[in-house]
């Protein structure tokens, strides 16, 4: 990951779906999700944020992720399942200029999966952190990573972004790496 021509992408951790999660546990991938955030901003890339019907029974999107990233662009969707069938949302992805997306998203199989491989086809090089994307079953995780695999999407984990992003400990803002 080059931390100057990537984007995050954090879609649609919302408490409701956090409810159906059973391939971690649950504290678990919020912590993750927030981590990543955290990380976005640290290492001062953009970020986008969606949510599913959020005023639905998906929830609202857990705070911690705007707390950690303030400057994290929400699109609104109308409804779109996939965040890359909405034109907004892909329209602030190509505003960010980067060809890098690092995306994580509740659910794995869906609201991850499904627009790391849109992405893919539509030129981006896609990194899609796995433990910050929970899904309804380790069989459905397992089957989600290799189908995204077979699209060009990298899976990777919260750690090994955290260390691509921030490269070495030789920095001033080690401690808030930690």
């Amino acid at each position: 990951i080059d931390p100057n021509n990537a984007a995050m992408l954090l879609i649609d951790h919302q408490s409701g779906l956090f409810q159906t999660i059973n391939d971690m546990p649950m504290p678990t991938l919020r912590a993750h999700a927030a981590a990543l955030a955290k990380m976005a901003t640290l290492a001062k890339l953009p970020v986008i944020t969606t949510a599913s019907v959020p005023q639905g029974p998906n929830g609202p999107m857990i705070p911690e992720i705007h707390a950690n990233a303030p400057h994290a662009k929400y699109v609104a969707r109308k409804g779109e399942i996939n965040a890359w069938d909405n034109p907004d949302f892909v329209a602030a992805v190509k505003a960010t200029g980067k060809k890098q997306l690092i995306i994580a998203g509740t659910i794995t199989s869906v609201c991850m999966a499904f627009p790391s491989i849109a992405a893919v086809q539509d030129g981006y090089q896609v990194f899609a952190v796995v433990d910050a994307s929970g899904t309804y079953s380790k069989m459905a995780q397992e089957i989600t990573l290799a189908r995204i695999m077979q699209a060009d999407v990298v899976p990777m984990d919260t750690a090994a972004v955290a260390s691509e992003l921030q490269r070495t400990w030789n920095r001033a803002d080690a401690a808030e790496w930690v």
